[in-house]
């Protein structure tokens, strides 16, 4: 993907820089925040599902500076540009990006935490004249499912899957979990007062447990600025503890 195709972005108050394609799917606020909700350690082994252009892998990586990252990511520019943003960001020794299925990835490994934004938009909703874009959003063969399936399967007992999602439709994936762990659901809400419209859903694989719904998150103030919460996490790279 040639540089006028892509722009440079900062993450995490500048730390990193992220190339990104101009048109498609394009990282932001989700991401970050997704990537801060990994309870991964020094030491970890952790796998993204859906990778894109790296950003969220980066941003875990970033804030941990003893772990490991696979990438997985079905289109083969976006995994070269991933790489190449490993690469820019001096992680290319930990945090490497493959082709592959999220939905249909066999592994030998077990990692110790799994995570992924899917497509989560009703396979109803508009479709994107991008073709990247809209397999990256528009949820046109029940991905919530099958990426939750498949992450559950790669993570090893005591492990964890995290995801992001819709609020209304956390249903459709702590369904898929039931029996798997303890499960968390964390909404993130626009500022206070507000309807949650995202959520990051956390497994914690073979814990005893039921579901439990946390207080969550609470972005902007009423002036649109950030919270101090949220700016901890966006800006300097704390991690969100969703439990």
């Amino acid at each position: 993907m040639s540089s006028t195709q892509c722009t440079l972005d900062g993450f995490l108050g500048g730390r990193l820089t992220i190339a990104q394609p101009k048109h498609g799917f394009r990282a932001g606020h989700d991401t970050v925040l997704l990537a801060a909700g990994v309870p991964a350690e020094t030491g970890s082994a952790v796998l993204e599902l859906g990778a894109g252009a790296g950003a969220a892998s980066l941003c875990l990586a970033a804030r941990l500076g003893d772990v490991r990252v696979r990438g997985i990511e079905i289109d083969p520019e976006l995994v070269a540009l991933a790489n190449e943003n490993a690469a820019r960001n001096a992680m290319a020794g930990r945090v490497h990006f493959e082709v592959g299925d999220a939905a249909a990835l066999g592994d030998a490994e077990e990692w110790d935490h799994v995570f992924f934004n899917p497509p989560f938009h009703p396979a109803t909703g508009q479709q994107s004249p991008r073709l990247t874009r809209d397999r990256a959003m528009r949820d046109r063969c029940n991905a919530i499912g099958g990426w939750m399936r498949n992450a559950l399967a790669l993570t090893r007992p005591g492990g964890t899957v995290t995801a992001m999602v819709r609020t209304d439709r956390v249903d459709d994936i702590v369904s898929v979990a039931e029996g798997h762990g303890a499960r968390i659901v964390f909404p993130l809400f626009p500022r206070r007062g507000a309807v949650s419209k995202r959520s990051i859903v956390q497994i914690a694989k073979g814990r005893p447990g039921s579901l439990g719904v946390a207080v969550g998150l609470i972005l902007h103030e009423a002036d649109g600025r950030n919270t101090d919460a949220a700016e901890a996490v966006l800006r300097h790279g704390f991690q969100l503890r969703l439990a």
